[in-house]
């Protein structure tokens, strides 16, 4: 699969869409100390919705296909990344964000399993990837930067 075989406007959505994550990054990083427990708590929270957003795509796949013989997997990948979200937005900052990040490429692990059973759009899993790692960097290094041990 390759990227380009998305659209254009799926591409830079995808894209853009990081820039929450690296906005909310610098500013807990670098912004003024007043802004810091904002930026880490809205980071946490875009991370939440993003993996929530993700099992929504595999809910929408397996409603769109009752046929298909992985439909009850297919729900419950689209149901377990909102719960992860549920259980990171109940916990400290520095465990919540590494449980984001751990969740958004776990998702994308199993949806590499699910390419594999041809279960994905073409060029799905290319910018599935690229998108995982750059937020899960963003919410990994938040982690250790915020984690109070």
């Amino acid at each position: 699969m390759t990227l380009s075989r998305l659209s254009p406007l799926a591409r830079w959505l995808g894209f853009a869409g990081l820039l929450p994550f690296f906005g909310m990054l610098a500013l807990a990083l670098f912004g003024p100390p007043v802004l810091e427990g904002f930026a880490v708590a809205a980071l946490g929270t875009y991370g939440a919705v993003i993996l929530s957003f993700l099992g929504a795509v595999h809910w929408g796949l397996a409603l769109g296909s009752p046929e298909a013989p992985a439909r009850g997997w297919r729900l419950v990948l689209g149901v377990v990344p909102a719960l992860i979200a549920w259980v990171a937005l109940l916990l400290e900052a520095g465990p919540s964000l590494a449980l984001l990040a751990a969740g958004l490429v776990g998702t994308a692990l199993v949806e590499t399993l699910a390419a594999r059973r041809g279960l994905l759009p073409a060029g799905y899993l290319a910018l599935r990837w690229m998108l995982s790692l750059a937020a899960g960097l963003s919410l990994g290094l938040a982690a250790l930067a915020f984690w109070e041990f």
